[in-house]
């Protein structure tokens, strides 16, 4: 259902995983309709419409919404009712701060804890990430396979709990930074020099560089965001 009150898009064509139940597929279903602007800031959000929408009892879908709730992702709004969160300037800067710290947390704890066959995963990630000229989804989807390496890679299921869920809230931002070619090209620069610290067990330099990644990612988003379209 559209924020004012137009027709309910068509469903999004992602099966649930089998392994995750009913109400891990409604979340990843309703999660991918945030991320792709299928259900955009401000829509509201009713239990009723979304179990027709997804062809779900309303039991797995309350539980999807619930879940999204507690994440962020939905917001209760005056007048309004329970809504798909509307992103500002301090929204991004909250998350991004969170991204920096969680993730430079995690290429310290890599640097301290990778396996030599870890590091040579993310020696190859790099190389072809370095050689690549493809379309950005490619590259989004190798930046995130690349991430979530390092997470693997720190050995804290703890940290790795909370970047998963800090990364289910940046759907609410929308398509990646990488869409910016210019960025793509240094966030590849910047990962090769987090892997070179992580092969070095060199934790202060892996999350130092972490962290100098993730601010530059901070900085290209707001640009997205907030000061893409100049007055």
């Amino acid at each position: 259902m559209s924020a004012r009150g137009t027709r309910t898009p068509a469903p999004p064509s992602i099966a649930p995983e089998s392994s995750g139940g009913l109400s891990d597929g409604a979340y990843a279903r309703i999660l991918t309709a945030v991320r792709d602007g299928t259900l955009a800031p401000g829509t509201r959000i009713r239990e009723s419409q979304m179990a027709e929408w997804l062809e779900m009892s309303r039991t797995p879908v309350r539980q999807a919404i619930q879940r999204l709730e507690a994440e962020g992702l939905l917001t209760m709004a005056p007048r309004a009712g329970l809504v798909v969160t509307t992103v500002d300037e301090e929204l991004v800067e909250e998350l991004y701060y969170m991204r920096e710290v969680l993730e430079g947390t995690a290429a310290r704890l890599a640097a301290e804890s990778a396996s030599r066959i870890e590091l040579r995963m993310l020696e190859e990630m790099v190389a072809a990430e370095m050689q690549a000229r493809a379309d950005w989804r490619t590259a989004a989807d190798a930046n995130r396979r690349f991430h979530a390496l390092i997470y693997t890679a720190a050995k804290n299921r703890f940290l790795l709990k909370s970047l998963r869920a800090l990364h289910d809230s940046l759907a609410l931002l929308g398509p990646s930074t990488l869409a910016n070619e210019e960025r793509a090209r240094r966030a590849a620069g910047e990962h090769a020099k987090i892997v070179k610290a992580i092969a070095a067990r060199d934790p202060e330099t892996a999350e130092a560089h972490m962290r100098e990644h993730i601010r530059g990612a901070y900085r290209e988003r707001v640009e997205m965001l907030f000061h893409a379209v100049k007055a």
